[in-house]
């Protein structure tokens, strides 16, 4: 186990940050951030798509200065469908074990969060993804002249709420540095002893919402908040950046949740979709609305939270609820 491994969440461009490495992952299919950069590498002449790994394989590639990483990792993971928190962690903890021999001399490692881009708890996601790396350093499998892992995140808001995070996990030291020291990882290992494998048998919340910027507050200080205060996962489905099956992957969530929780404001025709299918399949279902006026005939004569625009309020209101209703 080492000590001075600095471990950072920063807001920016994964492609333009400058690091040893950018380790992405490869679920047998190209999305995101790894399709636009194997068309990067493609476009300046690096065959990329004949060497992407199975799963549980890996394939270093030197970019030429293609990107700002000297060296892309494809680390091979499962399909979408089968990534959760476990195969998140197992990542992480390859990641670095590929390159303790692949590229010993690594000493910048940039990595994207992996799960928030389909569905999954935001904060169960990273904190898989986080655990996984403490697992290798505690192994002592990662490239022996490693200093910094960086966390890269475009949405400068979540990259706030996970440096947050971060800190609660693993709290800055002298100057601001975060770095990795045995009786801190160990302590944070044990924080995270249920990432994972555990993640498969915690309650779940599934949020029906519209996905408009303005909801993104209601949902990560409001229901979300709410749902970590009453112990439950909160997943959902951003129609804006899912990928694969959006449909399959919403019944399928929605017939495996404790709860689904339907914010009705503004009517949105998806979320009374989700609603019904959840009504058919019997899954208990929290309704939500800012004004009653948006409620439309079918759902007037429903029990409703009502938060009248109050984040605040919504939060208060339905963390009560949840715990009053417990475990499904």
């Amino acid at each position: 186990m080492t000590s001075g491994i600095a471990i950072s969440v920063q807001s920016g461009d994964v492609l333009q940050t400058e690091c040893d490495v950018l380790a992405l992952k490869y679920a047998q299919a190209l999305y995101g951030v790894d399709a636009e950069a194997v068309s990067i590498l493609q476009g300046a002449g690096i065959s990329v798509q004949p060497l992407l790994p199975k799963q549980n394989g890996f394939r270093l590639i030197p970019t030429n200065g293609a990107v700002a990483a000297k060296h892309v990792l494809f680390v091979g993971v499962s399909d979408l469908r089968r990534f959760d928190y476990a195969g998140i962690r197992a990542f992480a903890t390859r990641t670095l074990s590929a390159l303790a021999g692949a590229l010993p001399s690594t000493k910048r490692l940039t990595i994207t969060v992996h799960g928030v881009g389909f569905g999954l708890d935001e904060s169960e996601s990273f904190r898989a993804e986080l655990a996984g790396l403490l697992d290798a350093f505690e192994s002592g499998d990662y490239p022996a002249a490693l200093e910094n892992v960086v966390f890269i995140e475009r949405n400068a808001a979540r990259a706030a709420r996970l440096s947050s995070l971060l800190e609660e996990i693993l709290p800055a030291g002298v100057g601001g540095r975060r770095d990795v020291e045995p009786v801190v990882s160990s302590r944070a290992i044990v924080s995270l002893a249920d990432v994972g494998e555990g993640s498969r048998t915690k309650r779940r919340i599934f949020a029906a919402m519209p996905f408009a910027k303005e909801f993104d507050d209601r949902f990560h200080y409001g229901i979300q908040r709410a749902a970590e205060a009453a112990g439950f996962l909160c997943e959902r489905a951003d129609l804006t950046s899912f990928v694969g099956d959006v449909l399959d992957w919403v019944r399928e969530r929605i017939t495996t949740s404790s709860f689904v929780v339907a914010d009705l404001t503004t009517a949105n025709p998806n979320v009374y979709l989700e609603v019904g299918y959840a009504w058919g399949c019997k899954v208990p279902t929290v309704l939500l609305v800012s004004e009653t006026t948006d409620l439309k005939f079918d759902v007037r004569g429903q029990r409703c939270l009502v938060y009248n625009g109050s984040i605040r309020q919504l939060e208060e209101s339905l963390t009560k609820e949840l715990k009053a209703l417990g475990p499904k």
